[in-house]
């Protein structure tokens, strides 16, 4: 007779804040930890572990973290035995001065070391006191790290960590390092993991995703291009996708990838920022609007289909009205799917931070309404024409309703439809009838 597992000593709640990249690395330490007892929470009040998984890039991101942190405190007076841990971007800007801030705090890790938490939580079982770690290893970590697992349709893996850009707006260099790829093998035996796991979809995560430049063991470099190739290979891997790129990274093999790869899906975030070529340099974007234009030009000629998404800031340091002009006028052209948008918001430590001519909340508030109006009658426009179409659309999980799933088209759109749960998985042909504000709702073919 097979024995059963012994349930979990102890339980782990991982709360994640920012990005897809995140979310994958909030995965992962959870993996990293299972070994060491640690099963899943529901929430902080029944862990004997908390990790916040940190991000930087928008204004009072650590006033967030902080407010959760004092309610720790609060709640590790009544389990003094448990641990509170601060990974991620914002542990790794603030360091020490963190750990004084705010004394709950057990363990505070970067980014690119949350490999070391075993470790980490060794020394301090043995000793005490605190534990510190932000260093760059970003090979190391990826070595380190177990297999990933998954029990979901789609399923993240990390392929290109860092950024040497240096947009004057951004933390990313300054708090996940320098650009690093990882080896091909690796992200194919991952992949082949995932899939054996139940993905059916793989969306490939970076900093700068397309410019993952990996080498193989016989030393030769694979683009994105080249690696989506291969990823297609895998015979129940039905679908892949990738965010976030950069236009300057946007090369030719990797445009003739969405003509020729089946698998790779017709949708693509490919953020410009801003309209205004003055704007533009002094973020240090690297590119123009016209480059942006001709890129989205040969990208639609290569895909016609493809829905294309971008992230907006407004109000940058010295934008005026006709470089916030600039950008309605490119949106109007590129007609974009889907898209973020946001106000400028300083980032210590970053060049922008320091320069001058500011723009005041109002206006940034203005700008920042007339453009959502402009990108949301886009979005509208783009849902609205998938009415009465039927799309192929792959399940992930059950919807509110009794009797539906939830799955994504090719587009990204989330899509309900009553199926039977076996439907999980799997793909399937729904009828678009009607849509709502964010989703579609429709009939299994």
């Amino acid at each position: 007779m097979k024995s059963l597992k012994p349930p979990p000593m102890k339980k782990l709640f991982v709360k994640t804040y920012g990005c897809q990249m995140n979310a994958y690395d909030s995965a992962r330490i959870a993996d990293l930890l299972a070994p060491l007892g640690y099963g899943a929470a529901t929430g902080p009040e029944e862990a004997d572990m908390v990790v916040l998984n940190t991000c930087h890039i928008r204004e009072k991101a650590a006033e967030k973290v902080y407010s959760e942190l004092g309610t720790l405190r609060a709640l590790k007076q009544d389990k003094k035995d448990m641990l509170v841990a601060v990974a991620g971007c914002v542990a790794q800007a603030e360091g020490e001065l963190m750990l004084k801030r705010a004394p709950v705090i057990d363990l505070l890790v970067g980014p690119q070391s949350y490999h070391r938490l075993p470790e980490m939580i060794a020394k301090i079982s043995r000793a005490g006191g605190k534990a510190l770690q932000t260093d760059f290893p970003a090979l190391e970590k990826f070595d380190a790290l177990p297999q990933a697992q998954t029990s979901g349709v789609s399923a993240f893996l990390t392929v290109q960590e860092g950024c040497d850009k240096f947009c004057t707006f951004c933390v990313v260099p300054y708090t996940r390092g320098p650009e690093h790829s990882r080896a091909p093998e690796a992200l194919l035996a991952e992949a082949k993991a995932l899939v054996d796991g139940g993905a059916r979809e793989i969306v490939l995560l970076g900093q700068n995703v397309n410019a993952y430049r990996g080498h193989d063991a016989n030393g030769k470099i694979w683009s994105l291009a080249r690696l989506c190739e291969a990823l297609a290979r895998i015979e129940r891997l039905a679908r892949i996708r990738y965010t976030t790129s950069h236009p300057r990274d946007m090369t030719a093999d990797l445009i003739d990838a969405h003509r020729d790869n089946e698998k790779l899906m017709p949708f693509l975030h490919l953020p410009v920022q801003s309209g205004s070529d003055t704007v533009l340099a002094a973020m240090n974007r690297q590119h123009r609007a016209e480059d942006y234009l001709r890129t989205i030009e040969r990208i639609r000629d290569a895909r016609p289909d493809i829905a294309l998404s971008s992230d907006f800031i407004v109000g940058f340091p010295g934008e005026s009205d006709a470089d916030f002009e600039a950008t309605m006028e490119l949106v109007r052209q590129v007609k974009f799917a889907q898209t973020f948008s946001f106000k400028y918001s300083k980032r210590p430590g970053t060049p922008a931070a320091a320069a001058q001519k500011q723009i005041s909340e109002k206006v940034k508030d203005e700008r920042l309404q007339a453009l959502q109006r402009l990108l949301l009658e886009q979005q509208d426009a783009f849902n609205d024409a998938q009415l009465g179409q039927t799309l192929e659309v792959l399940f992930e999980k059950p919807g509110r309703e009794a009797g539906q799933l939830v799955g994504r088209s090719p587009w990204l759109h989330p899509v309900h439809a009553k199926a039977d749960a076996s439907m999980i998985g799997r793909l399937g042909k729904v009828r678009v009838e009607r849509r709502t504000a964010n989703s579609l709702k429709g009939a299994l073919v």
